[in-house]
C-alpha cells in the first residue's frame, strides 16, 4: 500500500470521501481548504483522508476512509498514523479529530493510536446536517473531540 498526497489536478475520491461524512458541501469544502492524501494498493483507491489546518500549530484530521471490502485489515489505522506522521513533518504540534458519538469503531481506533477525548459537541449533527445519521443502531447527535499531541 502507498499513501500519497492527491495532485492539485487530480479528482478527489468523493464517493469514498462521503462515506465518513454525508454532506457533499461540507467534504468538498474540507478537500478544498485542506490536503487531501489517498492510498493506493494495485493502482486502486482503497483509503482517503485530509489533513486541515485550522489553528495556529493545530490541524484537524477529517474524512478518514476505507473502502468496504478493505476495512478490518488496519488500513484505518495506517491512515491515522501516517496522518500523525505528516502533521508532524509539517511542523504542527497537535492533530484533532471528531466523529459522531455512534462511531463506536472508530472512537476505539483513535484512541489506540494515542487521541483523548477533550470535549463533545452536544447535537453537532442535529444542527448541522438536514437528513438524521444513524450508525451502529444510534442516532449520531454529538461530536466527540479527541487530539493528542505530534
Amino acid at each position: 500500500m502507498n499513501i500519497r498526497k492527491l495532485a492539485k489536478d487530480e479528482k478527489s475520491p468523493i464517493e469514498l470521501l462521503l462515506t465518513a461524512d454525508p454532506s457533499k458541501s461540507i467534504v468538498e469544502e474540507y478537500v478544498n481548504r485542506g490536503d487531501c492524501f489517498i492510498a493506493e494498493k494495485e493502482q486502486q483507491i482503497i483509503g482517503v483522508y485530509v489533513l486541515l489546518p485550522t489553528r495556529p500549530e493545530t490541524v484537524e484530521l477529517v474524512n478518514v476512509a476505507v473502502v468496504a471490502n478493505q476495512q478490518s485489515q488496519g488500513i484505518g489505522k495506517q491512515l491515522v498514523e501516517d496522518a500523525i506522521q505528516k502533521a508532524r513533518l509539517k511542523g504542527f504540534k497537535t492533530i484533532e479529530i471528531g466523529t459522531g458519538n455512534s462511531s463506536i469503531g472508530q472512537l476505539a481506533l483513535y484512541q489506540k493510536c494515542g487521541f483523548r477525548i477533550i470535549g463533545v459537541d452536544l447535537d453537532f449533527f442535529t444542527r448541522h446536517y438536514l437528513e438524521k445519521i444513524f450508525e451502529n443502531g444510534i442516532h449520531c447527535r454529538d461530536m466527540i473531540r479527541l487530539s493528542r499531541d505530534v
